[in-house]
């Protein structure tokens, strides 16, 4: 028994969040209640199960032919919807529930060992949610005089009662996921994963083959099968976008790492000096960051680089560029920005970094707190240099920041007598 309650008390889930811990386990929980229920009021039919085996097994080749592309961090976006909707629409409810479940044990076996709690969750919310359109889908096709696709308008109502419901099951699993991945990555942008271009182009696609597959499989369950090499080249696709923008991406903060953000400011500066619109830069870099991995360890040291870089994104406008270009230092590129403002957004951050809380799985005073953060930058009316003369005016005007007492901002615009190339100096030490 020993043994037994040790392993248990190592299992991952216990260092979720405090009310992180609860959502998991009650949506798991539903999630079993509704199988038991559904399972009870179903009645097996031979034409169900061999529908449903044929969308598995769509699903699995999906899976096989698409794994050596990896599993991307972060929030994973794919396209078994195309196999799961037409589950939904076409049979119980049960089926609904169960169809995520074989996917997501081989994903764990053939893709990549995530820990089970995550994966047990992805199961319960895609299920919860394909069950909520599959519901919806049957008692509103009874209104329709009947759930068969029919000819005309009847299938043109079909179809778009399918879409609906689609657009439920995408509402019910993403309010599930971006809720769990809230509580544990905090530093996650939400916005871009819903509401993103690319991610509304994932959308549409994979909803426009899911109700075609479906519209199909109602008329013959094998002709869904052709669909696959479609599906399959969806997937790669969605996939490669994934793996293409992680690796623009620094894992630790969630801003751009520091090749693609000095390609990016270096174009927007460019930009700048070509139309002579105003822009400024700024070097951000955490006071005595040292101090604060000798004392609390650099595992804490990342949690507050997490948390700091979360706040800086949260303070900036959309089109601004912020990434993280050294180990505790970060840089902004602020366009369309005049000197009042680039001197306001900077205190603004500076402002607020001391207020930031740096999560913690022990007692309170095992992070710090009220950390500091100093500022140089760099502001041009009328800007005249490429990136790397603005980043020797923003590092000289750090090191300003620095020699003065830390926690403040300096600037240097090209204005009056500092409108110069700087040289970059040694600063003091974090």
């Amino acid at each position: 028994m020993g043994s037994v309650r040790r392993a248990i008390d190592s299992w991952p889930f216990w260092d979720l969040p405090g009310w992180l811990k609860p959502l998991v386990a009650v949506v798991v929980a539903v999630y079993c209640a509704a199988i038991g229920g559904a399972a009870a009021l179903t009645h097996v039919r031979a034409g169900d199960l061999r529908l449903f085996a044929v969308l598995v097994i769509c699903g699995a080749v999906t899976l096989e032919l698409t794994s050596s592309a990896g599993e991307p961090s972060g929030v994973v976006r794919d396209v078994y919807a195309i196999w799961d909707l037409p589950a939904a629409l076409l049979l119980p409810p049960l089926y609904a529930l169960l169809i995520p479940i074989p996917r997501v044990i081989l994903t764990q076996i053939r893709v990549g060992r995530a820990k089970l709690h995550r994966r047990v969750y992805s199961a319960a919310a895609i299920g919860l949610a394909y069950a909520a359109a599959s519901v919806t889908f049957h008692a509103s096709a009874r209104i329709l005089g009947g759930p068969g696709t029919g000819t005309g308008l009847h299938a043109l109502e079909w179809t778009l009662l399918a879409a609906a419901c689609g657009v439920l099951r995408l509402a019910v699993n993403d309010g599930l996921v971006m809720t769990a991945v809230r509580g544990s990555a905090p530093q996650t942008r939400l916005r871009p994963e819903i509401f993103g271009a690319e991610a509304l182009y994932n959308n549409v696609a994979e909803l426009s083959l899911a109700v075609l597959a479906a519209f199909a499989a109602e008329r013959s369950t094998f002709v869904v099968v052709y669909a696959l090499p479609l599906v399959v080249s969806l997937q790669r696709s969605l996939r490669h976008a994934q793996l293409v923008s992680a690796s623009r991406i620094d894992s630790k903060t969630g801003l751009l790492n520091d090749p693609t953000w000095r390609r990016e400011a270096a174009a927007e500066v460019a930009r700048s000096v070509r139309t002579r619109t105003s822009v400024a830069v700024a070097m951000l870099d955490l006071d005595h960051f040292k101090e604060i991995n000798d004392t609390y360890g650099h595992l804490v040291g990342d949690a507050v680089l997490t948390a700091v870089a979360a706040a800086t994104k949260s303070l900036l406008r959309d089109y601004d560029i912020v990434g993280r270009v050294g180990g505790e230092e970060f840089a902004v590129v602020l366009p369309n920005t005049s000197i009042g403002e680039a001197r306001d957004i900077t205190e603004r951050i500076r402002e607020n970094i001391p207020r930031i809380t740096i999560p913690s799985e022990g007692p309170t005073d095992s992070v710090p707190t009220g950390v500091t953060i100093s500022i140089g930058v760099a502001a041009a009316g009328q800007p005249h240099c490429d990136l790397g003369g603005f980043l020797a005016i923003a590092d000289e005007a750090l090191y300003a920041a620095k020699a003065a007492g830390r926690n403040r901002v300096h600037v240097i615009t090209n204005e009056g007598p500092a409108a110069r190339q700087a040289t970059p100096r040694s600063r003091p030490r974090s």
